[in-house]
């Protein structure tokens, strides 16, 4: 029997969520809580928020979830912004604040995100990274009821969650948004899970399609339902008339495409079955309402397609509206920076893309890897960015400048492109013609998006400000722009360290309670390994079927990443009409070579580890 582990006590800058309030363990005894730790940059941690609201409801009396932000970029730092990101994306618990990653060592985290179940008593009961472990959770919550019910130490009631006061704003934290004919602007206003329609003037509401609340329902404008949306993409009036509306919405939170008849404001499910996307990569086309999304960002027509930011999976996919099929366009899931044909690129939450005007490339923002990327001919290529945790706000040569988690692109009728460089607050413009990076616009509140109007105006979603703000006349000449040799960042987190030579890589796979491994249709398992840079690996780079690896590292390469997919099919085990499951999970590994340094480099993939 295993020794029990004291969890260890909760410090931070401060607390949110608890009515000022500065909460202690001791304040939670009795309690089964779930440390949630987590960054707001990270889409599979905002999938993690979505996953445990149910079990929030359902255990209401017995479990706390709290919220431990660690944060990756700098400006996630900023308690403001960590303020603003806590309401924007429906935090309905306390969240300590751990800027310093103090909590996120003393929990031996070591990937966004990382839950950490702490029993009634205080003691660390299993430790899970990744997403995916909703059911699993659930199982272990219901066996802890069981045994602290029976030995006197489950104390039911409310929890110590105070809900912040309601803001009075039109739109709240609105992530993007298109023009209309006539130079109306559709906006997605993200927070009020609903798009709004404003005038010209980009201020005056015309009328809002969806309740307002967060859901899944089609049907009239006042009556539909989403959950957190993002990207929109008016249709060819050729394709519309067809497809019979003229816009798709991306659904994030839902997984969903929606159509929209802009006439009516009727919404109609497109593409999607409202299930999160764990499966196998392969080059298929899908019926489109039968196939797994994850968190579409964006959207753009190009192709001859709808080509989606599949942000939660780190591809672009195709959706066409005509035929009703869907597929991936480009990327292999794996999350770092790769350029190259568009099956074998890397990338890393795709977030933002728009067309050039002769349609000839689309371009990408990048944001994890703080990076703008297009798509010309079959080939994803990148254009300003370094790496996964190389950023700044940096101007000058392309090779040289960086962005901080742009969400936003907007191609120019010249050829460059503006970017909405959200954690610098800026708008940067990038000259393909030049090699230069330029800043346009500095002082915005987390810009997601720029719209070119009518006019030649420029339109900046200020999301965190919850408003447009127009740029004023002549930023885009040379005369408006800026060169900023601002602060460079790395994100250094703290690197493993590996021996050269033959390194054993294991993934410790534990079915959740009541589930076994299911080789119905083929291999239970799958083990994907690459290294950034490739130097790093000279043997055990690859695809297979089994979650451990022999791994051969170059000792004259100092260091890198080890970038590792694991997955594992499971099914209820000894019931009669069981249910499959698919366990998934991406690492980015940094590591050192160390001489003497350990063999093995073990990885948790469901971590039901006490």
């Amino acid at each position: 029997m295993s020794a029990r582990v004291r969890a260890p006590e909760l410090r931070g800058r401060g607390w949110l969520n608890t009515g000022g309030r500065d909460l202690k363990l001791s304040d939670l005894r009795g309690k089964i809580v779930v440390a949630d730790f987590w960054t707001f940059c990270c889409v599979n941690c905002l999938h993690v928020l979505d996953e445990l609201r149910p079990l929030e409801e359902k255990y209401a009396d017995v479990l706390v979830v709290v919220g431990v932000h660690s944060p990756k970029f700098e400006h996630e730092k900023d308690p403001d912004a960590l303020a603003a990101a806590v309401e924007r994306y429906g935090v309905h618990h306390p969240v300590l604040d751990d800027p310093e990653l103090d909590m996120w060592q003393q929990y031996a985290a070591r990937a966004w995100p990382t839950l950490a179940v702490i029993d009634p008593e205080g003691y660390v009961v299993a430790t899970m990274a990744g997403e995916g472990h909703a059911e699993g959770l659930a199982r272990l919550v219901d066996e802890l009821v069981a045994t602290h019910e029976a030995k006197g130490t489950l104390h039911r009631g409310d929890g110590p969650y105070v809900p912040p006061a309601e803001p009075e704003t039109t739109l709240r934290f609105p992530g993007k948004a298109v023009l209309l004919d006539g130079g109306n602007l559709l906006v997605s206003d993200s927070a009020r899970h609903s798009l709004v329609e404003l005038a010209p003037d980009g201020e005056t509401l015309v009328r809002r399609i969806g309740s307002g609340d967060r859901g899944r329902a089609d049907g009239p404008a006042d009556a539909a339902a989403f959950s957190e949306p993002q990207g929109l993409c008016r249709l060819p009036a050729h394709v519309a008339e067809v497809a019979g509306y003229d816009l798709v919405a991306a659904d994030t939170i839902n997984h969903l495409l929606r159509g929209v008849k802009l006439g009516t404001g009727e919404v109609v499910t497109v593409a999607g079955t409202g299930r999160q996307w764990r499966s196998t990569v392969d080059d298929h086309a899908h019926d489109a309402l039968s196939v797994d999304l994850s968190s579409p960002w964006d959207l753009a027509w190009y192709d001859d397609k709808v080509i989606v930011a599949m942000a939660g999976i780190h591809q672009l996919w195709w959706f066409d509206p005509i035929r009703r099929t869907a597929g991936m366009y480009a990327g292999t899931t794996v999350e770092a920076l790769r350029d190259g044909p568009q099956a074998e690129a890397w990338m890393a939450q795709p977030s933002g893309l728009s067309v050039s005007t002769d349609g000839a490339r689309l371009w990408v923002a990048d944001s994890e890897t703080s990076a703008v990327r297009y798509v010309e001919n079959g080939v994803l290529a990148t254009a300003v960015g370094q790496g996964l945790f190389d950023f700044g706000h940096v101007d000058g040569p392309a090779e040289r400048a960086l962005l901080q988690h742009p969400l936003g692109v907007c191609a120019l009728p010249d050829g460059s492109v503006l970017v909405a460089d959200t954690y610098n607050g800026a708008v940067r413009r990038f000259d393909p013609g030049t090699g230069q990076v330029s800043t346009v616009a500095d002082g915005l509140a987390e810009p997601s998006d720029v719209v070119l109007t009518a006019d030649g105006g420029v339109l900046v979603v200020e999301s965190a400000a919850h408003r447009l703000t127009r740029l004023a006349p002549g930023a885009l000449s040379a005369a408006g722009a800026s060169t900023v040799d601002g602060p460079r960042h790395r994100t250094e987190r703290k690197p493993t360290d590996v021996a050269a030579g033959e390194v054993t890589l294991d993934i410790v796979f534990t079915p959740a309670p009541g589930q076994k491994l299911d080789e119905t249709y083929g291999p239970s398992t799958r083990l994907v390994v690459s290294a950034s840079p490739p130097e790093l690996l000279l043997e055990g780079a690859g695809t297979g079927t089994v979650l451990s690896r022999r791994l051969v590292v170059d000792g004259a390469v100092a260091g890198g990443v080890l970038q590792v997919t694991a997955q594992a099919a499971t099914c209820d085990a000894d019931v009669e009409h069981a249910a499959c499951h698919l366990t998934r999970q991406d690492w980015g590994v940094p590591v050192r070579v160390v001489e003497g340094a350990a063999a093995r480099l073990p990885l948790v993939l469901r971590g039901l580890d006490a």
